[in-house]
């Protein structure tokens, strides 16, 4: 998997696919992951300007979305984030989407400096232990209508 990788293998982009506001990103993620939902809830509440948008890797969307971006979506194994047409993964999608959160969150960029293969060892490490530490949920939160306009939905 590319960092920054856009498009069909083809070069094509559906024209049926959901797509970010020009100041929007969309996050994908594992819906049943407790840790997931978690991160997700922690990126709303810190995002007070709605610039993230968010759909499941296991709905439609997601499913289209990865797979337009070059990523392969039955592997529930990272956060994907689509920022200005580009797809980042792993521990590069966490840190682009705390640069855009309300302070202090902007500071973890710094990261950015350590060799992203060592950031994704450890990110890596964490999503292997994620359902044996946390579990996994078939529920999540019931958003407000505010915050429901912010899923990707069919």
């Amino acid at each position: 998997m590319v960092e920054g990788t856009s498009k069909t293998p083809s070069g094509a982009r559906p024209a049926s696919l959901p797509t970010a506001a020009a100041d929007s990103s969309i996050v994908l993620f594992d819906g049943v992951c407790n840790v997931c939902n978690s991160a997700v809830n922690f990126i709303i509440d810190r995002d007070p300007k709605a610039r993230f948008r968010f759909a499941s890797l296991q709905s439609p969307q997601g499913v289209a979305l990865a797979a337009a971006h070059g990523v392969d979506g039955s592997q529930l194994s990272t956060m994907v984030l689509i920022d200005e047409g580009k797809a980042y993964t792993n521990s590069t999608a966490l840190l682009r989407v705390a640069r855009k959160l309300r302070a202090p969150w902007p500071l973890s960029y710094v990261a950015m400096l350590v060799p992203r293969r060592l950031r994704d060892a450890v990110y890596r490490y964490l999503v292997a232990n994620r359902y044996r530490w946390f579990g996994k949920s078939e529920s999540c939160r019931v958003p407000t209508p505010e915050i429901r306009n912010r899923f990707l939905s069919a």
